[in-house]
């Protein structure tokens, strides 16, 4: 009986700490930051001003995600988004519900699942560049968290027109220039 208490015992602990760590595996399955079940995220983002684009390069950093700048293929002046002058770039293309600025490059989102979309606030509003991005359909089927910076305009317009396109807006914040980083991390901890 003790040869066999004896071989007992040690198949008895292994198979303990087998059950154990598979629980701990089980538990923790959706928060391994490199394990496979982590949604995939990236920060896709347009500044002008280089405000959203602080922003944007903290949630990144803060969310180990990848991330992608959208140009104009006209570069705006300081003239353009002259929001004093009626006959400003912006404000004709703000005013212009089919206006639609030519990008650059459109970045492959295909591989993820969150996409955290950035810009600045242009006459209450996204940026009509923004409506270009998204009418090429990248974010569809995507959950996206808006994310925008403004000086004194919120982000609720711009969120209800996103939701027109019928992207899934799991979230949103408005931010000023002077955000920090710890605003910045605050606001992902409720993601």
């Amino acid at each position: 009986m003790n040869k066999k208490l004896a071989i007992s015992v040690p198949v008895f602990i292994v198979v303990m700490v087998a059950v154990l760590v598979t629980s701990i595996m089980m538990n923790n399955k959706g928060n391994n930051q490199g394990g496979e079940t982590m949604e995939k995220t990236t920060v896709v983002f347009f500044s002008r001003t280089n405000n959203t684009r602080k922003i944007a390069r903290m949630i990144a950093k803060q969310t180990n995600s990848d991330i992608y700048e959208l140009t104009a293929k006209i570069p705006y002046t300081d003239d353009d988004i002259n929001w004093h002058d009626e006959n400003s770039r912006a404000n004709r293309e703000q005013n212009d519900d089919s206006a639609r600025p030519e990008i650059n490059s459109i970045p492959d989102v295909s591989e993820y699942d969150v996409v955290y979309l950035g810009y600045p606030i242009w006459w209450g509003t996204m940026p009509k560049i923004m409506n270009t991005f998204i009418e090429t359909g990248a974010l569809d089927g995507k959950k996206v968290v808006a994310f925008c910076t403004s000086g004194s305009s919120g982000i609720e317009t711009s969120v209800s027109a996103l939701e027109g396109y019928g992207l899934d807006v799991i979230g949103s914040r408005r931010f000023d220039a002077s955000a920090t980083e710890s605003e910045v991390e605050s606001w992902i901890k409720e993601f």
